[in-house]
């Protein structure tokens, strides 16, 4: 019969080294939590060629990867250490887990492609939390990544989950700089070099605004004549900004452009459509 003297004992013994686990459990969570940020962020900053954005953006990602993966070893290792000093035996429950490993080892063919996948898109640095990718198909800002999945909020605020196994192509539309690039259309019977003078005096003006010009890299520019259209002629524009500011530049470059354009008597044309209604009119009526 188990009496509170045996309870009592049993406390002093064993409960005391269970407290002690989970204190050092604990502890080594925070100190991972503490240490680990300072220690990629030093270890990151070595690469060459990153901006100091994004430095901080593959530290955040990396060690969000690491904190999790370690808060669940930490997690499995005092569990197992608990049932240890509880008297539970630890071999065959993991020889338990061996069999059942095995029998969901062909399931989890997927899985393992997911964490094999997952690890090469953090050597390879293709994309972290923060940038603006099209992933898998899928468009959007970079909100999550683990070894298993990527997580990206699109333009909708949409959250897709995408296995990190399904992804084929990535594509980063904020590493290291952005780039603007589109073309705007005059109608034929416009002067050409008068239209490239107005575009180029436009992107000059809006490169040295106070402000604008810390998110260029180069001004906006006329590249050519892009396209000789059904309506107009297509001027291609282009310049090089600072990751993630091609959209905020492109919609002031197109409002600039307008009110100069109507200032200069420049013509954006659009579709014409004449309709008759009968037999064509004649030349003399």
């Amino acid at each position: 019969m188990i009496t509170w003297t045996d309870i009592a004992n049993w406390l002093l013994m064993h409960g005391i080294r269970i407290l002690i686990i989970l204190a050092l459990a604990v502890l080594l969570w925070y100190f991972i939590r503490k240490a680990l940020p300072p220690l990629v962020s030093r270890t990151v900053s070595k690469a060459k060629g990153e901006s100091k954005r994004g430095l901080e953006k593959r530290t955040q990602t990396l060690v969000g990867v690491i904190t999790g993966a370690g808060r669940i070893i930490i997690a499995v290792v005092a569990v197992l250490m608990i049932l240890t000093e509880i008297g539970l035996p630890v071999g065959p429950i993991l020889a338990g887990f061996g069999v059942i490993g095995i029998a969901v080892g062909f399931g989890a063919q997927y899985l393992i492609r997911d964490l094999i996948a997952g690890i090469f898109i953090l050597l390879e640095n293709q994309y972290r939390v923060g940038d603006m990718a099209k992933v898998a198909g899928v468009d959007g800002m970079v909100e999550y990544v683990t070894l298993r999945k990527t997580v990206l909020r699109d333009f909708d605020g949409v959250v897709h989950h995408i296995p990190n196994g399904e992804i084929k192509v990535a594509s980063n539309y904020s590493r290291h700089f952005s780039r603007v690039n589109f073309s705007i259309p005059v109608a034929y019977g416009t002067d050409l070099d008068h239209a490239f003078s107005v575009i180029n005096r436009i992107g000059s003006e809006l490169a040295l605004d106070k402000n604008w010009k810390d998110k260029f890299i180069t001004p906006p520019s006329a590249l050519r004549v892009n396209k000789l259209g059904d309506s107009g002629i297509d001027i291609k524009i282009l310049c090089d900004v600072k990751p993630l500011e091609q959209w905020a530049i492109m919609g002031e470059l197109r409002l600039r452009l307008k009110k100069a354009f109507d200032a200069e008597h420049i013509e954006i044309p659009w579709p014409h459509t004449k309709v008759y209604f009968g037999n064509e009119p004649s030349k003399n009526e």
